[in-house]
């Protein structure tokens, strides 16, 4: 392959982090640590879909972000209020200035600069938040501001074919030598395989794919197994 591309939320670091430490924060509650896998993973759930409706203008930003944990809170059997649910999107906006690389991300990152890989970025999101998130994980080292793509600023959102078309006709893609890595099934596998690009499902969330979709090229449960697969 010579461009491999990157989404950023829990593919390059891990998103839970953030979200349980903001957990430990603002509820007095003893959380297991299944528990708070439980809870993350029911807040992406609710995060995903309220992205795409936030997306079509159906809500706002703020609305998403109250509702999302509200929603994932009454499924967890807590209830928590609009003012208690933008607190908690400002204390998690602080964890996240906080993110760094999986170790492996790093080693990965700096074997394929080596051996003279295009490197690129997209990712889901506005264009303040996640440029922040970039610039905490430092990955500049790397990746070229101009090759970091972020849906807020480009105009078009994952999975639509158009996300990808933009990066194609920027960094001059050559689809069957391009491959995506992204952790998300719908948004990063859905998109990438539809633009006829390669796409390695980084599941280390152990998801499951939706039936009668498409398939990723390879499967990954790690940081460690995605390094190892393009560490030969």
């Amino acid at each position: 392959m010579d461009t491999i591309i990157f989404d950023v939320d829990d593919t390059l670091y891990d998103q839970a982090m953030s979200f349980k430490n903001t957990c430990r924060r603002m509820f007095d509650r003893d959380f297991t640590e299944e528990e708070l896998n439980q809870f993350y993973m029911i807040s992406r759930k609710y995060s995903d879909a309220l992205f795409d409706r936030c997306e079509a203008g159906e809500m706002t930003v703020q609305e998403m972000h109250i509702r999302r944990i509200k929603n994932a809170c009454l499924e967890m059997g807590m209830k928590i209020s609009d003012q208690e649910s933008l607190l908690f999107q400002d204390a998690y906006v602080e964890e996240q200035h906080k993110i760094t690389l999986f170790p492996e991300s790093e080693k990965l990152l700096e074997y394929l600069h080596e051996q003279g890989k295009q490197l690129a970025i997209l990712t889901n999101g506005s264009e303040d938040h996640q440029s922040m998130k970039v610039k905490q994980l430092n990955v500049s080292r790397w990746i070229p501001e101009e090759n970091t793509f972020i849906s807020g600023a480009i105009g078009h959102a994952k999975p639509t074919g158009k996300a990808f078309q933009i990066l194609e006709e920027k960094l001059g893609l050559d689809k069957e030598k391009t491959v995506y890595v992204g952790d998300s099934f719908d948004n990063d596998m859905v998109g990438a395989k539809q633009a006829g690009w390669n796409a390695v499902w980084m599941n280390h969330r152990r998801r499951k794919a939706r039936e009668n979709s498409v398939k990723p090229d390879k499967i990954v449960y790690s940081a460690t197994e995605l390094l190892e697969l393009f560490v030969e």
